[in-house]
């Protein structure tokens, strides 16, 4: 179930993720609207260690729920791109039709090597997912 009936509760719950996820040093993301109906979000989650996600979403406002439409999230290690989440569709690629249109590419060959990500969604917040996978980074890192 959708959890955001209006962009103003967006908003509330990115503006908020500080307070909820201690692991977040530093955010620069903003809700912008762009007229009733449409919003963008933008921006960038900072962790310790060196790790970091920038992010672009965009939002629209359909039967009063928030949908996401489109997004595109990079993770950071310092100035290395580690993995990056998007919805562009790949319909010819069997191996991401558990999730389609939802992927995940990594590395070694971040451009081309894609995996599916059944923990993006449209209907729901995916910055959840993502700030616990940094999280889990920042762990290791941080016992060394």
């Amino acid at each position: 179930m959708n959890p955001f009936q209006s962009f103003r509760e967006y908003e509330e719950f990115v503006y908020t993720l500080r307070e909820r996820f201690p692991a977040i040093e530093r955010s620069t993301l903003v809700v912008i609207p762009r007229g009733k109906r449409v919003a963008i979000v933008q921006g960038e989650l900072i962790f310790a260690g060196g790790y970091r996600i920038t992010l672009k979403e965009r939002l629209s406002l359909d039967a009063d729920l928030v949908v996401i439409e489109s997004y595109g999230y990079a993770v950071w290690h310092n100035a290395n791109k580690i993995a990056w989440y998007d919805s562009q569709p790949h319909p010819d690629d069997p191996r991401l039709q558990s999730t389609h249109p939802h992927h995940k590419h990594i590395l070694p060959d971040i451009k081309h090597r894609r995996v599916p990500a059944p923990e993006m969604s449209f209907t729901q917040p995916n910055l959840i997912a993502l700030i616990r996978k940094v999280e889990t980074l920042i762990v290791p890192s941080a016992s060394k």
